[in-house]
């Protein structure tokens, strides 16, 4: 198949719906599953907590993606891989061994996904110029989140409701969401089977481990060595510390939403919650990614930097103003859901460019994994003492240190250096 008759939009909004499904039943739908199977916040906890450390860690098992076989096997494989996860768990939902049972069909899935997660972007980076990369970054992160909502948004309601069909058997009712969520997955495996391209640039190859070994050796000096070290650290910083007060905000702006006046927040109904951050919000964030997008395929990720960076950062004020004001005026807060939503779907788009801008070279996909791994480090680490700093100082102080804190952004962004036509339309592309 001649990859350059197949049109981005037949597989990259597919794809990057299977790359953000899994994640978000791992992260989010696996919470509320164990919850509602009777285990305790602090086992959830622990053993929830586990399940992301694929993500963080897939850099070390990259090496073998980038030099055996090609991407879009990889992509297919690993497709193939998180549905008969999904129906795993499924099944060892009704079994007497349902934890030990559900808990390993999970971290298959995050294996997997984070498998998946390399070889996708990977493929994408190997059939897309750069120009294309820069034009659709916006959309990828858009059906990313367009995954994440349907799993928060649709696949736990469903459970909810089937729930009432089945009262006394929350396990069966579970199971027939992952049996759905299973055919779902498999489907896109199909489709994928025959809608991506092959692409010229993704070689088949079949090393032994011996030049695996030698590829994560060479893999790992190209790194290191890819800029002077001071650009270096630089862009490891950047990586890193991008997302900080995002991170903190992010859980914790849910919870000031829908827990009650009484203990500091809005009081939203799930169904006012809905409307606000899983309607308004995601019009809002897919609005931001796009826009982002394009900007930047128009004049390059160095044009838009800054405004990028402003965009991520100064609408969290939103938070700091609703908590002040306790409004009660749904238009009102689901203006500012909007508002913040908007700005971290432009912003989001210059993280995922540089990282992109940062690959390039031999081992793009190994490098953009390692990227990638470090993004979530500094995503993750800082979510998980959000709800302490939060408690000790409460929400309206706790968002003014984000605010505070959105001064990071600004500090790493100073130092980065990018090619001013990187991402930016040219005759060749």
């Amino acid at each position: 198949m001649n990859s350059k008759r197949r049109n981005p939009w037949a597989w990259v909004p597919t794809l990057y719906i299977a790359e953000g499904l899994p994640n978000v039943i791992v992260t989010s739908v696996a919470v509320v599953l164990y919850m509602q199977m009777g285990l305790t916040d602090g086992e959830i906890g622990l053993y929830t907590g586990w399940l992301g450390l694929p993500w963080i860690i897939k850099p070390l098992w990259s090496p073998f993606v980038d030099l055996y076989k090609t991407k879009r096997w990889w992509v297919l494989l690993t497709q193939m891989l998180l549905g008969s996860s999904l129906a795993g768990i499924a099944f060892t939902l009704n079994t007497d061994f349902w934890f030990q049972g559900t808990m390993f069909c999970f971290f298959l899935m995050a294996f997997s996904s984070a498998t998946h997660d390399i070889a996708a972007d990977g493929y994408y980076m190997l059939e897309l110029s750069e120009h294309k990369q820069a034009w659709f970054v916006g959309i990828r992160n858009t059906f990313y989140r367009l995954a994440v909502i349907f799993g928060n948004g649709i696949l736990v309601p469903v459970a909810g409701l089937l729930q009432e069909v089945y009262p006394d058997d929350h396990a069966f009712a579970w199971s027939l969401v992952f049996y759905g969520t299973a055919a779902l997955f498999l489907a896109i495996w199909l489709y994928h089977t025959y809608m991506m391209p092959h692409a010229d640039a993704d070689k088949k190859r079949d090393a032994t481990a011996r030049d695996i070994a030698r590829g994560l050796k060479t893999m790992l000096v190209a790194f290191v060595h890819k800029m002077p070290w001071k650009a270096m650290l630089a862009a490891i910083v950047f990586i890193l510390f991008y997302r900080f007060p995002e991170a903190l905000l992010n859980a914790m702006s849910k919870t000031f939403l829908t827990r009650p006046q009484e203990d500091g927040g809005l009081g939203l109904t799930l169904t006012q919650y809905g409307v606000a951050y899983g309607t308004v919000g995601l019009i809002g964030l897919l609005l931001g990614g796009i826009v982002g997008g394009m900007l930047a395929s128009r004049d390059g990720l160095k044009r838009w930097l800054w405004p990028m960076v402003c965009a991520i950062t100064l609408p969290d004020v939103v938070y700091v103003w609703m908590s002040l004001t306790m409004p009660t005026d749904m238009f009102l807060i689901s203006t500012c859901i909007f508002i913040e939503q908007f700005g971290y779907g432009m912003g989001f788009t210059a993280l995922t460019l540089y990282m992109l801008y940062f690959s390039m070279g031999e081992f793009k996909t190994s490098h953009y994994a390692i990227c990638t791994g470090i993004s979530y480090l500094g995503l993750q680490v800082p979510a998980m003492f959000s709800g302490f700093l939060k408690d000790a100082v409460g929400y309206s102080t706790f968002f003014i240190i984000v605010m505070a804190l959105c001064s990071i952004t600004f500090l790493v962004a100073a130092f980065i250096r990018i090619d001013p036509q990187f991402g930016r339309k040219t005759s060749s592309n």
